[in-house]
């Protein structure tokens, strides 16, 4: 068998991330999460009198996010510690008691907001000008906006106590990652292709056309075998959803998610119309890739297919060097941590091994490294991969530099346009340092297609799914695994178009590929925060190939700033205003330059 994919133990020390720089031992980790959960049963000891005045408000706030910052590397350790290797007993047991300790933590301390809010609003926001607290102004503004979703004391401790039992992603993640056998996917010589969670993409990618559909046909049916549990266990997420949405007063729960981010539900809504008015687009491109694959009908399996026969293989090393080049126009500061913390710090963990989860996605909290997992496979798809979760990482690394541990968190929102402004800085660099190579060129825009079809299509297909699904359970409805597989298949349907025939099985799989995200669906409205995230990163990658050094200011600004303001004040400021279509159509109008690109490149050259 070819393909194979190696064990944990079978990976260099130096390919792997470096988790001691948290805890230097498990024995470490266990006296730490010991001490917090003695500091924890104390905690309440700090409620007597502490907003009497700004000053002991200020003095206990400082302690409880002394003891949030400690109990933070406690769970980040436990967690990245199980991700990695998801078969490993001893690790998900860890994982699941660091867990448990945040969970603590927060019932613990469920008293703060309730007995501020007590103080009325506008001793709040009194308080938000006084110099003690000063350092809290953002936290008390927002908690005054949030004030009609908050409860007493009492319910707020049963909300973060009832956290514990919210558990149906890690059901379906652990399924997905280390119980399911996906089995091995064929090629046209008949060899065999182990299929994990740290190859499918690979996989996908391949140019042998019996290849990529083995594995996707196989992938999608071994989730199936276990579609009523998972159809389960998504509704159980949703359930949850829909009960912190009833519990806190929100309308709905797009309205629970949209509204904790301080985001109006309109920025959702107007990105699907936007998609669904581009979608003729899609279709085009589809077609295509029909033509320059000389294909009989298009398929689903042909969507990342390469359409040149010269695509690079990329090394690790090769992929940083590059990624430092595109984003040179930040600055020496920027490239040389992001290039230290992709080698010497061990910032990443690069190859697949068995029991790896799906995925890629960048960790951490206040006081740790930044940490990236992800599957690397020496293609240009990895490297524009690393270049995500490497801006990640940089807007991690660059608001816990310059904020404290309270300001220094951010939302979804802001995150994918952080991310995805590094993907859009290197494609541009990479274009123009190839652009008398035809083959890389290619190359480079397939990634770029490869990139949008992922966030542009699928992440937009499923917010669709997701809101649907969310309003049938709030509404007292219920969907079985089928129902659910139909849905989705429905909008899948209409974003290949009508000349993408599918046959009855490729329907059913393909209206399965929600059992195919077992973070993103459980997450509560975050898919559609990708293709948000693009838009703003266009914007803002736009400002800075074509402004310059104004541009990376306000850039790195936004950067800097973590959660010390709201995400579209942070973004407008930055040079993205996401409260107006634009930006979305602008993003769409990128792609379909692309498609333009190729099509020159491929058809008409």
């Amino acid at each position: 068998m070819s393909g194979r994919i190696p064990s944990r133990s079978e990976l260099p020390l130096s390919a792997t991330w470096n988790l001691a720089s948290i805890f230097p031992t498990d024995d470490a980790f266990e006296q730490a999460l010991t001490a917090a959960d003695q500091d924890i049963a104390d905690i309440i000891s700090l409620r007597t009198d502490w907003t009497a005045s700004p000053a002991s408000i200020a003095a206990t706030w400082e302690k409880v996010e002394a003891l949030r910052v400690r109990v933070g590397h406690v769970a980040v350790y436990g967690r990245l510690g199980y991700t990695t290797d998801t078969t490993d007993a001893t690790a998900a047991i860890r994982s699941e008691r660091a867990g448990g300790v945040y969970n603590r933590f927060a019932s613990a301390v469920a008293w703060f907001e309730p007995d501020l809010l007590a103080l009325g609003i506008p001793t709040l926001l009194a308080h938000a000008e006084s110099p003690e607290l000063s350092a809290y102004a953002q936290n008390l503004r927002e908690l005054a906006r949030r004030a009609p979703y908050v409860k007493d004391a009492a319910v707020e401790a049963v909300i973060a106590e009832a956290g514990t039992l919210f558990g149906a992603s890690k059901i379906h993640a652990a399924l997905a990652d280390s119980d399911i056998d996906f089995g091995s996917a064929t090629a046209s010589d008949g060899s065999l292709h182990e299929i994990g969670q740290g190859t499918i993409n690979r996989l996908l990618t391949d140019d042998d056309r019996s290849l990529r559909q083995s594995a996707w046909e196989k992938y999608a049916d071994a989730h199936s075998t276990i579609a009523n549990g998972l159809s389960q266990t998504l509704l159980a997420g949703i359930k949850q959803n829909c009960f912190t949405t009833r519990v806190r007063g929100y309308n709905d729960p797009l309205h629970a998610s949209l509204e904790r981010g301080f985001i109006p539900t309109t920025v959702f809504h107007n990105l699907i119309d936007v998609y669904k008015r581009n979608l003729p687009t899609w279709h085009r491109y589809w077609n295509l890739r029909k033509n320059v694959l000389g294909l009989e009908s298009f398929q689903p399996w042909d969507a990342r297919a390469p359409l040149s026969k010269a695509m690079p293989e990329i090394p690790y090393k090769q992929a940083v060097e590059w990624i430092a080049d595109g984003m040179a126009p930040m600055g020496k500061a920027y490239v040389d941590a992001m290039v230290k913390g992709s080698f010497d710090d061990r910032w990443v963990d690069i190859y697949p091994n068995k029991g790896k989860r799906m995925g890629a996605f960048s960790s951490g909290t206040h006081g740790t490294n930044p940490f990236i997992m992800m599957s690397y496979n020496d293609d240009i798809f990895s490297l524009s991969t690393l270049a995500h979760e490497l801006g990640h990482s940089m807007h991690s690394y660059l608001s816990r530099q310059n904020q404290p541990s309270h300001r220094s968190g951010y939302g979804l929102f802001v995150a994918e346009v952080a991310s995805n402004l590094n993907q859009a800085l290197v494609r541009a660099h990479l274009l123009e340092r190839f652009a008398d190579d035809r083959d890389m060129q290619i190359a480079i825009l397939e990634e770029a297609m490869a990139n949008y079809h992922r966030y542009f299509f699928i992440m937009p297909t499923l917010a669709r799914f997701e809101l649907d699904v969310h309003n049938n359970v709030f509404a007292g409805g219920g969907l079985s695994a089928k129902a659910l597989d139909d849905l989705l298949a429905g909008y899948f349907e209409e974003g290949f178009g009508p000349d993408v025939p599918l046959t009855p099985e490729t329907r059913r799989r393909l209206g399965g590929t929600w059992m195919q995200f077992s973070t993103h669906m459980y997450s509560n409205f975050y898919v559609y925060q990708y293709a948000t995230g693009i838009s703003g990163a266009n914007a803002l990658a736009d400002a800075i190939l074509t402004e310059g050094q104004p541009a990376v200011d306000r850039v790195l600004q936004f950067l800097s700033t973590g959660g010390n303001g709201y995400p579209l004040d942070v973004l407008a400021a930055a040079g993205a205003d996401l409260t107006t279509t634009t930006p979305i159509e602008t993003a769409f109008g990128v792609f379909a330059s692309y498609v333009d690109r190729l099509e020159n490149l491929l058809i008409n050259a």
